[in-house]
């Protein structure tokens, strides 16, 4: 295998939420036989289930008829929005965000992930991830020729917090660390970082020269008053970090592709040149619909989040009182990383059987770590009775595969 083909190949597509619906035309398995009950992917939200933010389309179309001026912004994003999102995001997280020099629009948090990581690691560097964590940092750090590093963080185990393994973690930053990067709330397992946590990784990053990357996609979208803290609100931050947010999942307005990167002026002067060769900028008719975030009719966001929290519930009690079955309640966002008991098939083995025999799309937790072979993960912004009885089929298909 050559060099090019040996790096595309891990970059598989075949768990990438979505991607299997797309394919599946009908609700026949492949033996014929009908499908029980509803087609769902849980492989991401279902924006029918969760329609995005009231005003969205009518904010699209004004972007629309402003015309060129809206379609052709700045490489970083239009002016008046980059000023507009700074503010609200200064206020959101209680960081400094100057619109000129620390802030950038983006083709959504992938698209700020991938320019991000462009921006602070080169080949060779030893880059650190959690694991679990989600699946795009690893094959992002591996395409840019960059050593992951695994580690480890122990969601099960602690009662407040991530349960990351901070004496692992320092180390790792003693042997030569260039870039961290993590999610909170933790994709796929839902953990939050506690403030503590919060506090030592921006030590340590500080202390050891380590650049942090930071993915709060799903801080808005928190459960049971629970705290959350924000690391680039710190006094001490490390010369280069970036946080990544947008009016994606909890918002259910991924599909206009909306992303934003905040931090370092040197390492968004980066990004801004990376995107002017990869994609120019976040899609300028779309850039409109910024508008609307942080701008919801009042109780929105606290109605969507009860309805995410009676799902997670429901869902928790339902994988509880199967024997064998583990889960930790997600603390934010809308996913769970329950745990099988012995299975006769490997996960990645499983999750095509399910997807066959129950007509239900999950992901084998082998996409968020090596080690995770008895997990899969779930996205819960389903219709709610559809996501119940997907999950008991799940049930009834891992009871025949049960060791």
């Amino acid at each position: 295998m050559d060099l090019l083909t040996e790096k595309f190949s891990r970059l598989g597509v075949d768990n990438a939420p979505g991607q299997e619906s797309l394919q599946k035309k009908s609700t026949l398995n492949l033996i014929g036989e009908k499908l029980p009950g509803t087609v769902v992917d849980f492989s991401h939200g279902d924006v029918d289930a969760f329609p995005p933010l009231p005003g969205s389309l009518e904010a699209f179309t004004e972007g629309f008829q402003v015309g060129g001026k809206q379609a052709y912004t700045e490489y970083r994003g239009k002016k008046t929005m980059r000023e507009e999102l700074a503010k609200k995001l200064s206020a959101f997280t209680g960081a400094s965000i100057e619109p000129a020099k620390n802030i950038i629009l983006t083709p959504g948090t992938q698209g700020a992930l991938f320019l991000a990581i462009g921006s602070m690691a080169a080949r060779g560097d030893r880059v650190a991830i959690v694991e679990p964590d989600y699946f795009a940092n690893r094959k992002l750090a591996e395409f840019f020729e960059c050593t992951p590093v695994p580690v480890p963080m122990h969601y099960f185990e602690s009662k407040d917090g991530s349960g990351i393994d901070l004496t692992y973690l320092e180390q790792v930053f003693k042997e030569g660390c260039r870039l961290f990067l993590f999610s909170n709330p933790n994709n796929p397992t839902g953990a939050v970082y506690s403030s503590d946590e919060v506090k030592q990784i921006a030590a340590l990053a500080k202390k050891y020269g380590v650049s942090l990357i930071v993915d709060e996609l799903y801080s808005r979208q928190i459960f049971d008053g629970r705290d959350y803290a924000h690391l680039c609100a710190l006094d001490e931050l490390p010369d280069e970090m970036v946080t990544i947010i947008g009016p994606s999942k909890t918002e259910s307005l991924s599909g206009f592709r909306l992303g934003v990167a905040f931090g370092s002026e040197t390492v968004i002067t980066r990004m801004e040149k990376l995107q002017a060769i990869v994609s120019l900028r976040c899609a300028g008719y779309c850039q409109a619909v910024f508008k609307t975030w942080f701008s919801e009719p009042e109780g929105f966001m606290a109605d969507r989040i009860l309805a995410h929290q009676k799902i997670r519930d429901d869902l928790v009690a339902l994988l509880r009182q199967t024997e064998g079955v583990s889960v930790r309640p997600t603390d934010a966002g809308s996913y769970l990383f329950p745990k099988l008991p012995p299975l006769t098939v490997s996960i990645d083995e499983f999750a095509k059987i399910v997807r066959e025999l129950a007509g239900v799309t999950i992901t084998p937790g082998t996409e968020f770590g090596a080690h995770c072979t008895d997990s899969f993960r779930v996205n819960f912004s389903q219709d709610h009775d559809a996501a119940v009885d997907a999950m008991k089929r799940i049930l009834a298909i891992m009871e025949r595969y049960r060791a």
